[in-house]
C-alpha cells in the first residue's frame, strides 16, 4: 500500500552547507496496519509526512501510495490519502456540517453519496450536536472531530495522523484512538506518528524509529525487544536516541 525506497530530503544551509532533513529512508506499511513513524523532535517525521502527502517534494528516492508514484502522479496521490494533525484548522464561519461537505465536494463525490457519507460519519462519530454549530464555537476535541471527519468523507484507503490525539483530553484521545483501530479493521493502510509511547505500543503493528533524517530501527514491538533485549518499549527508544545521539556527536568531533 505504502512503499517507500531511499526517500531523502535536504535543504541549502548557509553554515553547514547542507542540512538533511531525512537521509536514504525505506520501509513498508500494508493494508489493515497501524504503522508507527517515531522520533524525537527534529527526526524528520514531519518531512517524512509531508513528502508522503506530496506537500513536499523528495530531493532523492521514491515512495508509491497504492500504487502512485508521489511525484509523478501527485493528485492522483491526493485522492489515495486523507491527513489529521493536531492543527485542526477548522474554518471559524462554517458549521461541522458545511466544511465536510466542503471537502465532499472538493474531491468531486456525488450529492447522493456524499450526503450518504455524511449522515454515517455524523452518526459514527456522535456529532450530530456539532452538526450546525459554527467552528469558532466548538472546543479542542470538536474540532478534531470534523479534521477526522474531514479526512475520512472520500474513503481513503490510507490515513495519516501526525500527532492527533495531542493537546486531547483523555475521552477525546480514546474515542480518537478508537476510530483509528476501527478503521484498521475496515482494511485501511495507516500511519501513526505519535510522542505518546502507550498509545504506540497498544495501537501499532510495526514502528519505525528516525533520528537525525535516518532509520535507526524497523520492526514489531517483539521483533525490536528480541533485537535490543529490553521488554519496555519506552525504555528501549530512549536507548536507542541516546546511542544514536552519541553516534553522532562522535562523528562531529571526529570530523
Amino acid at each position: 500500500m505504502i512503499h517507500v525506497r531511499q526517500l531523502t530530503k535536504s535543504y541549502p544551509d548557509l553554515q553547514r552547507g547542507k542540512f538533511v532533513a531525512l537521509d536514504n529512508v525505506s520501509f513498508d506499511a500494508m493494508p489493515g496496519q497501524i504503522y508507527g513513524l517515531l522520533g524525537p523532535n527534529g527526526a524528520g517525521k514531519t518531512t517524512a509526512l509531508r513528502i508522503l502527502s506530496t506537500v513536499l517534494q523528495p530531493t532523492s528516492g521514491m515512495a508509491t501510495i497504492n500504487g502512485f508514484d508521489i511525484v509523478q502522479h501527485a493528485e492522483r496521490v491526493r485522492r489515495q490519502i486523507g491527513f489529521v494533525s493536531n492543527n485542526t484548522a477548522i474554518y471559524d464561519r462554517m458549521t461541522g456540517w458545511e466544511l465536510i461537505e466542503y471537502f465532499g465536494r472538493l474531491h468531486e463525490l456525488d450529492e447522493d453519496i456524499l450526503n450518504s457519507r455524511m449522515e454515517a460519519i455524523f452518526d459514527r462519530f456522535h456529532m450530530n450536536n456539532i452538526r450546525d454549530l459554527l467552528g469558532s464555537k466548538m472546543s479542542t476535541g470538536m474540532k478534531q472531530k470534523v479534521s477526522i471527519a474531514r479526512a475520512l468523507i472520500h474513503d481513503p484507503p490510507v490515513l495519516i495522523f501526525d500527532e492527533a490525539t495531542l493537546g486531547l483530553d483523555l475521552i477525546v484521545s480514546r474515542e480518537v484512538i478508537k476510530t483509528i483501530e476501527i478503521l484498521r479493521e475496515q482494511g485501511k493502510c495507516i500511519i501513526y506518528s505519535s510522542h505518546i509511547m502507550t498509545e504506540v505500543q497498544r495501537m501499532c503493528d510495526r514502528v519505525a524509529i528516525l533520528v537525525g533524517g535516518r532509520l535507526v530501527a524497523e520492526g514489531t514491538f517483539d521483533e525490536l525487544s528480541d533485537r535490543y533485549d529490553e521488554s519496555d518499549f519506552e525504555e528501549l527508544f530512549y536507548q536507542l536516541l541516546l546511542k544514536h545521539e552519541k553516534q553522532d556527536e562522535l562523528q562531529i568531533h571526529s570530523a
